[in-house]
Parts: structure tokens; sequence; C-alpha cells
């Protein structure tokens, strides 16, 4: 039994040091999610944004990687999503840095004067297709509701003068993602082409947008190794959560 499948239960997904109840949310813990939260820099990080949230997953296992001073606010549209992440949040053991806002991230701002080191999304990335059987869900899956433009020119109304913009997409879309990104300024700093075995092209593209210049570090992530186990290298960045790494 793989270790997703193990950790799964019909209500949520079990990891090493907090659970993710979902049974509410559109979107599902997957393993694109959990990819982005396992590989997104945390270094010197003290203030990080989650643009669509959903059940919380990014936001708490960023509070796992980072230090107690750290301080997360996890932004979602969805009213029953929302409220699925604060009990999951409230359920862990980072409770206390981690706010959950219901709102639209169009119309939200800050409580405080706060700019984030570290910003991160999931986010919507289908052009509008197939009716979805319900409206969150539509959210959830189509840019009609938060375009690659609308997403970036808020992370970038937030991000500090050194941050890191992190999401994670579908290969297909990079390029023109990050076409629209260097035309609001953002510079790609990092990029991880992801592939679930050595013999199958990228199917998934981890993006580091920043505003200052600098190298670009681009890498590649295989899932399965040929025994179609989890590669080394997928274990080395997951394993401070999946519960049987």
């Amino acid at each position: 039994m793989s270790a997703q499948k193990a950790a799964l239960r019909g209500n949520g997904f079990t990891f090493k040091q907090f659970f993710i109840a979902h049974e509410r949310c559109a979107m599902k813990v997957g393993t694109d999610g959990i990819l982005l939260g396992a590989w997104a820099p945390v270094t010197q990080i003290d203030t990080i944004l989650d643009i669509g949230s959903g059940s919380g997953l990014l936001a708490l296992m960023l509070a796992q990687r980072t230090s107690e001073k750290s301080l997360i606010d996890a932004v979602e549209l969805d009213p029953a999503a929302a409220q699925q992440a604060q009990e999951n949040v409230q359920a862990s053991p980072w409770n206390p840095r981690i706010t959950v806002h219901q709102a639209d991230i169009l119309h939200w701002t800050p409580a405080v004067n706060r700019r984030y080191s570290l910003i991160v999304s999931n986010p919507p990335y289908y052009e509008k297709g197939v009716a979805c059987s319900s409206t969150e869900r539509e959210q959830a899956r189509y840019t009609t509701t938060l375009s690659y433009q609308t997403l970036l020119s808020c992370a970038r109304q937030w991000i500090t003068e050194q941050g890191m913009f992190c999401l994670v997409l579908p290969a297909m879309a990079a390029d023109e993602f990050i076409r629209q990104a260097n035309q609001l300024g953002w510079l790609l700093r990092l990029q991880t082409d992801v592939a679930e075995t050595e013999h199958r092209p990228s199917h998934r593209v981890l993006l580091g947008l920043s505003l200052q210049a600098g190298a670009l570090s681009h890498t590649q992530l295989v899932i399965r190794g040929a025994d179609n186990h989890y590669s080394t290298a997928f274990c080395q960045l997951t394993r401070d959560f999946y519960l049987y790494l």
C-alpha cells in the first residue's frame, strides 16, 4: 500500500503532525498541494499569505516548517471550506500562528499593515469548460473566478521587497503564466518540473517568482522510480509529512 493511500481516510488525510478533514471542500488533499507545501522556500520567512487556502493544507504544512515567530494568513472564498480550514487549524499544534479569513481575495486586506515574505497558492488553472457539480467546485477549478493576472496583481500588492511568490501549475500552463508574470514585473527565480516517472513528460511545475532580479534555479523532480515506488528525491522532499515515508 502506498503512503498516500495508507494516510487517506474517508473524510480526510492524516499527516505525521496534523490531520486535514476535507469533505466540505471542493478540492481535496492532493499531490499538487503537498508538493508545493514541502517545496516552497522558508528560510528567514516570518509572514506567509496562503491565497485560496481550501482545507488549510498549505497553511498547516508551512506552519510545521517555520519557526514559532512566523505568522500565516489563509484566505478562502468558499464559506464551507473556510470553516473546515478553521477547524483543521484549531485541531493542529499551530492554531495561534494561523488566521483563516473567509473572504474574496480581490476585496480582502490584512487586518494589520502587513506584507508577506512568502505568498503561496494552489490556484484554479482550468479554462472554463464542462459545468461542475457545484459552484464551489467551479470556483476551485476554473480561472474565471481568479485569473492569472488577478492572482499576480494581488500577490504583488502584498509581497515584501525580497519576498517570494510560489505556486503549482500544470506544465502546459507555465509558459503563459510566466509571460503574464513578466508583464507585471515578476521575475522567475525557482522552477521545478515534476514528472510522474522518468519516462513521462512533466505534468506539473512548481514556480517561485520575485520582484528582485537574481539567478534562476531550474530543477526536475520525478515522483516514482522504475519499481513504481516513490523516488528518493520525492521521499526526501515529503518525508516530514507522509506517515509512511
